[in-house]
């Protein structure tokens, strides 16, 4: 009798659902506590915000990431053919969804930003421009722009982590590991934009739990689908 290999469980959805549900809250009260503009006024005055021109914040935490992100996106790509390291461990429909679950996440935040009224923070009044702060979740025109909720720049740190969920059930501590790491390039991006001016913390947050929410959506699915692909692969060879 042929064994068949054993990997562990998956995280639970309920304790994924947990974890969810307390980001959620966690969002909430930061909303409700006027947070936002407190931290702003840490990195602005009436004449504007200081490093919004600087040369590191610009080009190296603003530009220097994004470019960081998009080659990570093209290796990421290639490995679904040519995998390396960990990656081998993972089947080419899994690897295909690390590849493009970022990219899909990233394109959500991106229209939800184009449809959004909130402008940001160094569009304000206070801190030199037409705009007044209201809540983003008025949807209404504030004076300003818009266009800034949730935070672009911060999802091309927060969308990869997909590779928690695709990880997750063959690799759980580097599972944990990738998640980490996502979380910490998000949030260093988007202190990077809220010290610049172009965000608020809470564009940053909404934004990681947002990619949190679509990524898991779409392993989900993933999951659905994998299967009849490989049998479709099988049947192909």
């Amino acid at each position: 009798m042929t064994e068949t290999p054993h990997h562990p469980a998956p995280a639970p959805v309920a304790k994924l659902a947990l974890w969810t549900a307390a980001g959620l809250i966690a969002l909430l009260l930061w909303d409700a506590s006027g947070g936002d503009i407190a931290l702003a006024r840490l990195a602005a005055d009436s004449s504007g915000f200081a490093l919004r021109d600087n040369w590191l914040m610009s080009e190296i935490g603003h530009q220097g990431a994004k470019q960081l992100s998009w080659l990570l996106l093209l290796a990421l790509l290639v490995a679904v053919w040519l995998p390396v390291g960990p990656l081998k461990l993972l089947s080419r429909p899994r690897r295909l969804e690390l590849a493009l679950a970022p990219l899909i996440a990233g394109l959500a935040i991106t229209g939800l930003k184009m449809l959004s009224y909130s402008s940001c923070p160094w569009d304000m009044k206070e801190f030199g421009g037409l705009a007044i702060h209201l809540s983003h979740w008025q949807m209404l025109p504030d004076g300003g722009g818009g266009r800034c909720f949730p935070a672009g720049h911060a999802a091309h740190g927060f969308a990869m982590m997909a590779g928690y969920f695709v990880f997750r059930d063959i690799k759980p501590l580097l599972a944990r590991r990738w998640l980490l790491g996502a979380l910490l390039a998000g949030l260093v991006v988007g202190l990077v934009q809220q010290w610049r001016g172009a965000h608020f913390m809470s564009h940053t947050l909404w934004t990681a739990w947002l990619c949190w929410v679509l990524l898991w959506g779409m392993d989900v699915l993933w999951r659905k689908v994998e299967p009849t692909t490989q049998t479709l692969n099988q049947e192909l060879t």
